[in-house]
């Protein structure tokens, strides 16, 4: 299941990268990323960075490598205090 998820989500990631444009014209800007990524491109740089996280998690699911890197980065803010 997690072979299928993460190449899906590998889609989809590529073609927010592939499609920032169009994604900008049918939604328009994101006022936050305008203002700190640069007038007019930080939207369209944005939506990309948005793509490349989505591939990011894509990877990780298709390699199996998700629970590893969850429980490395964020695991420990949820994990259980020793009794």
């Amino acid at each position: 299941m997690g072979l299928l998820l993460g190449i899906v989500a590998l889609a989809i990631g590529f073609m927010v990268v592939w499609k920032a444009n169009w994604i900008y014209t049918e939604f328009g800007g994101v006022d936050w990323a305008d203002q700190h990524l640069g007038y007019e491109g930080g939207s369209r740089l944005f939506y990309k960075l948005i793509g490349m996280v989505i591939i990011f998690f894509g990877l990780l699911s298709v390699t199996g490598l998700m629970d590893s890197f969850l429980a490395s980065t964020i695991g420990t803010l949820f994990s259980q205090p020793p009794v």
